[in-house]
């Protein structure tokens, strides 16, 4: 992904449609949204009542000076309406607040939960054209942002929205004149406002993509942290770094300068709104057409009624950064998903027979360019099947095949007699057991990382496991055996999660089993205990081995040789070596002196 510096911003795909299905989820909840609503209207009746009462006061003090008897008794009871007024307007607005934290909230949750079983849904090929990091930064920062956007600013948004219809309504009533001034110059702002908008929010969306192609780049180079020290690349991982973080810097900067630029002249609008009321004000009083009152009560009118601009403008950069965010949420929820296999029931008998039949293989991205061309052969139950090929032969893309992480674009694929697209995705991975090239280990006790997604195991069940694979002295050491918890950062080397992942194979205990490289991190000889172990596993199971190391598939019942996506020979390791073609050569070549 290219560094987004100097780059012209991109324009939001469909701004109008991130914003309607964000509230589409708020309005799954109609009950909090017409509570809020109704609040926000009581506020506003309470708030902009208030003014006209004070425009009272203004009238019986004037009254009282001019007739030398002050009528404190009627001036204190508009006093204690108004007041009462003040602090049911402030309840409404505190009861409104929490409603709607608590609503946006919910938001968030209901995307997070969305996003996680997107993920599960997804075709492999998403993830092998995104960084995971993008894929994080969209659960958590871009869904962080859309939730804390939506809290700060949608209620204040709503409440500026009935204060300013309120007041607009109270100040025509009051005098037209003076509303008419006021509205003409509140309109310059409200045109700057739109023009700041249109032109700022494609600096939100490129502020949002810049960060998650950031956070995927860290999320890499954490990953590869030895590799680059041992390399010495920190300096061309520095200025990559760089790059990316000004290109976050520079889109941070445009978009808040745009959006910090509406206060400051709402502010000047609103100075020169009141000068206009001022003036005109002082002309119709003059003349006699208004009173004090109406003076004081419309001086209130005009600061309450630019107030909801000021908010508006204020939130506009919040609600332009959840916009920006939202749309790359709800993008990615948008993503072409694995085809919907709910109506499939058919069960695998679990024999573990297996044919391949003239399979064929093109990825989708490129379909000219055929993988596998003409793949066919025939497994039977509890054989032992050994893949082996140089690099790029398509040993690892049969065996996604196979589990179908992708779909077969020519021939078909039978288990036990029956073609796998007609039986679920989730009942074929039931009859496997996987070990791979690459440990998968997660925060948690041993036992939780032996036992994973598997009921009913018991302590003879795991020390038999460990003692079979040659794990069982490295849980002994641990402070608290099987209950001692696993992260990260724990001291565990790479061959001891090899064997992790390889007792967690033999603890599911599938009918068929796929090792790709399973012994590729261990020694020697851990490998010979570990071989032994496999060989007991494998008994009666049929099982798929991918290996380079070909003195580990010696006893193999069927090696296939593959090259560029075909087999070129297949048979024992000794009828394959008495043959003497690639795989004689492939076996040879790892025993040659150099």
């Amino acid at each position: 992904m290219p560094p987004m510096m100097n780059r012209i911003p991109e324009k939001p795909k469909n701004f109008k449609k991130a914003v309607r299905e964000t509230l589409s989820y708020a309005s799954k909840t109609p009950a909090p949204i017409i509570i809020v609503l109704c609040l926000a209207i009581f506020s506003t009746i309470f708030m902009i009542v208030g003014p006209k009462q004070i425009g009272k006061i203004s009238n019986l003090i004037l009254e009282g000076i001019q007739s030398g008897t002050m009528d404190m008794a009627a001036i204190r009871n508009v006093v204690l309406f108004i007041g009462g007024l003040y602090v049911f307007s402030a309840i409404a607005g505190l009861v409104q607040g929490l409603i709607m934290a608590n609503m946006t909230q919910n938001i968030a949750k209901t995307l997070r939960s969305k996003i996680n079983a997107k993920i599960s849904r997804l075709p492999l090929k998403y993830f092998a054209t995104h960084a995971y990091g993008d894929v994080l930064s969209r659960a958590t920062n871009d869904v962080d942002l859309v939730s804390s956007s939506l809290a700060n600013s949608l209620t204040s948004i709503v409440s500026a929205a009935a204060q300013f219809f309120g007041c607009l309504f109270m100040m025509i009533i009051t005098n037209w004149i003076l509303a008419g001034t006021s509205v003409a110059s509140t309109m310059l702002g409200l045109l700057f406002m739109v023009l700041v908008v249109k032109r700022s929010q494609r600096y939100f969306k490129m502020r949002q993509v810049s960060l998650g192609q950031l956070n995927g780049y860290i999320e890499e180079m954490y990953n590869g942290h030895d590799v680059i020290r041992i390399s010495n690349a920190e300096d061309s991982v520095k200025e990559r770094f760089v790059k990316l973080n000004d290109a976050v810097r520079t889109a941070n900067f445009n978009s808040q300068f745009l959006s910090g630029l509406m206060p400051p002249v709402m502010n000047f609008v609103g100075n020169l709104g009141h000068v206009a009321v001022y003036v005109v004000g002082a002309l119709l009083f003059y003349n006699g057409w208004i009173d004090i009152g109406v003076i004081t009560s419309f001086l209130i009118y005009v600061r309450l009624f630019e107030g909801p601009l000021r908010q508006i403008s204020q939130n506009v950069t919040n609600l332009q950064s959840a916009a920006a965010a939202s749309e790359r949420v709800f993008a990615f929820l948008d993503e072409e998903e694995l085809t919907d296999e709910s109506e499939k029931t058919d069960t695998l008998p679990g024999i573990g027979a297996v044919e391949f039949d003239h399979v064929k293989f093109a990825y989708p991205d490129k379909p000219e360019k055929e993988v596998i061309h003409d793949f066919s052969a025939t497994v039977k139950a509890g054989q032992k099947i050994a893949i082996v090929g140089p690099t790029g032969a398509g040993k690892t893309t049969i065996v996604n095949l196979l589990m179908r992480f992708h779909e077969v674009t020519g021939g078909q694929i039978r288990i036990d007699g029956i073609p796998i697209t007609d039986v679920s995705r989730e009942e074929i991975h039931r009859q496997f057991g996987m070990v791979l090239q690459d440990t998968w280990m997660f925060e948690g006790t041993l036992r939780e990382n032996l036992v994973y997604n598997m009921e009913g195991v018991t302590d003879d069940d795991l020390v038999k496991v460990c003692k079979a694979c040659g794990l069982y002295h490295f849980a002994e050491t641990l402070p608290e055996k099987f209950d001692t918890v696993l992260t990260s950062n724990s001291d565990i080397s790479v061959g001891q999660k090899q064997l992790l992942t390889i007792a967690r194979a033999m603890i599911q205990n599938n009918p068929m089993l796929i090792l790709d490289e399973a012994t590729s991190s261990i020694d020697t000889r851990t490998e010979m205990l570990v071989q032994r172990a496999m060989d007991n596993l494998m008994a009666n199971r049929t099982s798929f081995v991918i290996a380079h190391r070909l003195s580990t598939i010696r006893n193999a019942d069927l090696i296939l040789v593959m090259q560029k996506g075909d087999i070129v020979e297949q048979g024992t390791h000794d009828s394959l070596m008495a043959l003497g073609g690639a795989y004689a050569d492939l076996y040879n070549s790892q025993f040659e002196t150099a």
